[in-house]
């Protein structure tokens, strides 16, 4: 449920004491982040629920009863009136939902919370579950997935069928939307059922931060365990097929560029020593928004073919939107993944050959000194940059109860970068990552074209409209012929029609 947003003069803290001079603090099911000066209240409320917990054939349904719940009425106010009481309130609330994580969260200037807190308690404890509600979500719903989805924005369909073909057959392997015909049949009696399972006492975890005073936290953990008792059946972790080999899906679609993401499940997760040495490597090879990064150098800055090349250790949603890392989408099985934000058709191959080649050296051959020192001393200062606000600072502690981290994910990561060394990063490449089996998304237009470019390893050259250094051209004519072998029977492609059906 979106209003208008707080003043800046209200929410902006410095990012140094924002990040770093507020603590956080744990207990049994309490995340609390006090910051005394703040004249702001943040919420996060985290159901231990997402996407993973979606019913066969009701895919999407985690993600629409949260919406059912901040996008909708209460038995006290119908939606049009919570939008009337939120806005001169200069507040609202929203939920994320993701694989395991569902938060409901809003913030608001403390002069006003007497207002805004039966709104944003109502919202999860008494639900109007009315059917104009769900008709408008589920109508919403369907326009993401089969129009915004298919039509209006490539990179994120590329992740989608990524993240769909590398975790199918887990319950990771369909995205948060769901699918157009189990969205479809989900009804009310669906979202009434799956809110009295998830949406329980034991399955909460309460967030709090700013300038709240103890009376606060005492009334919302005393109006939080209203809800009814149950803990849910825990879902394991996935278990994602070893990948053997490339693999591609690409999607036939009349697009004027090519959008490109590839990627392999892996195993680490936040709070280790080894991946705070994979996020420095990952760092210096693709670093989202950074223009010194190894790839946007090679493919953007020496050869202008796109806009933007990164890579990822985590899953990174809404990376278009994005600048820094978002908080609470938590997993416990992440993906390494690079993404080639979109290119001219003609030059696709020749792109998912440059960015593969680059991975393979970087694979084989790690950092060298220079590059170590250098992007150490860079993430060490760019975290900052991670946590600038209450509510994102509360979003990272909470993410660290999700990890079992000890203390702050974000002071560990700096001090991390004083004790990492060139041989723990290196090891760290080797230990975690691989060259050859990876999971190909690609849509463009033509694509049995591009497929057939795939499957019989055919050169990609390259031409340009402005002139190029020797340098370039030469290292072009060997990037034409790099081999990027895939078996024809590990190369699918779908109509852009099929997909999310």
């Amino acid at each position: 449920m979106k209003t208008l947003p707080l003043a800046a003069a209200l929410v902006c803290m410095t990012v140094s004491s924002m990040t770093f001079g507020a603590t956080s603090v744990m207990n049994d099911n309490s995340v609390l982040v006090p910051v005394k000066n703040d004249p702001t209240v943040n919420f996060r409320i985290w159901f231990k629920v997402g996407s993973q917990n979606d019913p066969e054939g009701k895919e999407g349904l985690a993600a629409i009863t949260a919406s059912m719940l901040t996008d909708a009425s209460t038995l006290k106010n119908s939606y049009e009136q919570v939008l009337d009481k939120l806005y001169p309130l200069a507040a609202a609330y929203e939920a994320t939902v993701s694989a395991e994580m569902t938060v409901i969260y809003g913030r608001v200037h403390r002069d006003n919370l007497a207002d805004y807190y039966p709104l944003f308690l109502d919202a999860m404890t008494a639900p109007a579950f009315s059917q104009p509600d769900l008709d408008r979500i589920k109508s919403q719903t369907l326009n993401y997935l089969e129009n915004t989805l298919r039509y209006s924005s490539d990179e994120e369909l590329g992740k989608a069928v990524l993240y769909n073909a590398a975790f199918a057959g887990t319950p990771y392997g369909h995205i948060t939307s769901g699918l157009v015909s189990s969205v479809r049949n989900i009804t009310l009696d669906d979202v009434r059922s799956f809110y009295r399972i998830y949406y329980t006492k034991d399955n909460l975890v309460i967030g709090l931060g700013g300038g709240y005073d103890a009376s606060l936290l005492a009334r919302l953990k005393s109006d939080l365990a209203k809800l009814p008792a149950g803990v849910p059946h825990p879902v394991p972790p996935p278990a994602a097929a070893p990948l053997k080999g490339f693999r591609a899906t690409i999607v036939e679609k009349d697009a004027p560029a090519t959008a490109i993401s590839m990627g392999i499940p892996i195993d680490i997760l936040r709070g280790s020593r080894d991946w705070y040495a994979l996020a420095l490597a990952n760092s210096w090879l693709g670093e989202h928004r950074n223009s010194s990064s190894h790839l946007y150098q090679v493919i953007r800055e020496e050869r202008g073919l796109n806009y933007g090349d990164y890579s990822y250790i985590e899953n990174f949603p809404e990376g278009g939107r994005r600048s820094v890392p978002p908080q609470n989408v938590c997993r416990r099985k992440q993906i390494f993944e690079i993404w080639i934000r979109p290119v001219p058709p003609e030059a696709g191959h020749f792109a998912l050959r440059a960015a593969l080649r680059e991975y393979s050296h970087f694979v084989e051959h790690g950092l060298t000194k220079e590059q170590f020192s250098l992007t150490r001393n860079f993430l060490r200062n760019y975290v900052l940059n991670y946590a600038p606000t209450t509510m994102a600072r509360l979003g990272y502690a909470m993410d660290d109860r999700f990890y079992g981290i000890t203390g702050s994910h974000l002071a560990r990561f700096r001090a991390m970068m004083k004790k990492l060394t060139l041989a723990d990063v290196n090891r760290a490449i080797k230990k975690h990552l691989h060259y050859g089996d990876m999971q190909i998304a690609v849509v463009t237009k033509d694509a049995k074209a591009f497929r057939d470019g795939l499957a019989n390893d055919m050169p990609s050259p390259i031409t340009y409209r402005t002139k190029k250094p020797e340098s370039v051209l030469s290292e072009d004519r060997e990037i034409a012929v790099f081999p990027v072998k895939l078996d024809p029977a590990n190369i699918t492609v779908v109509p852009v029609t099929e997909f999310f059906r």
